[in-house]
């Protein structure tokens, strides 16, 4: 089996597992490898680091010099998924950052009442609580409910390195 890393012309950056290279080539060529965010067909390999297995003897059959006291060298990334996949476009980068800032913004200021929210919008929109800003859990007929009774919500951005 073979990780590659890939990218589509949006620049979207994913992993993807082959049994080989001609394979990846042969579902490509099929069509059969498409963007996981926004389905397009048009992906290729991104440029990737080599994984190299550490053996304990070398060519002589001896052992190997011990190198384990030096240091990786790492190029700092703001997130996980941004060193992941270096090929992310400007955009995206402050698309995600901005969906991140809001997240926080949410999070740190308005109370996480959890799977109690369709109770307490409805409870704050007729006035039997105090209005706060809150954030927790509904499910899909839960949200559509509260929007065909007029009450007022909007999903909250999930964290754009939790997608995968």
């Amino acid at each position: 089996m073979i990780r590659y890393t890939l990218a589509c012309e949006s620049g979207h950056g994913f992993e993807s597992w082959f049994p080989s290279g001609d394979a990846y080539d042969e579902q490509a060529a099929r069509g059969l490898v498409s963007c996981p965010i926004c389905d397009s067909h048009k992906v290729s390999k991104a440029l990737m680091s080599p994984a190299v297995a550490r053996t304990d003897k070398g060519p002589t059959g001896k052992a190997a010099p011990d190198t384990s006291d030096e240091t990786p060298v790492t190029a700092p990334a703001t997130t996980q998924a941004e060193a992941a996949f270096p090929m992310i476009a400007e955009p995206e980068r402050r698309l995600r950052a901005l969906l991140r800032a809001v997240r926080e913004q949410v999070t740190r200021t308005a109370d996480d009442v959890g799977t109690r929210f369709p109770d307490e919008a409805r409870a704050m929109h007729y006035g039997d609580t105090p209005a706060r800003a809150i954030y927790g859990e509904a499910s899909l007929d839960e949200a559509r409910a509260l929007v065909e009774e007029g009450i007022e919500v909007a999903p909250l951005p999930p964290a754009p390195d939790d997608r995968h």
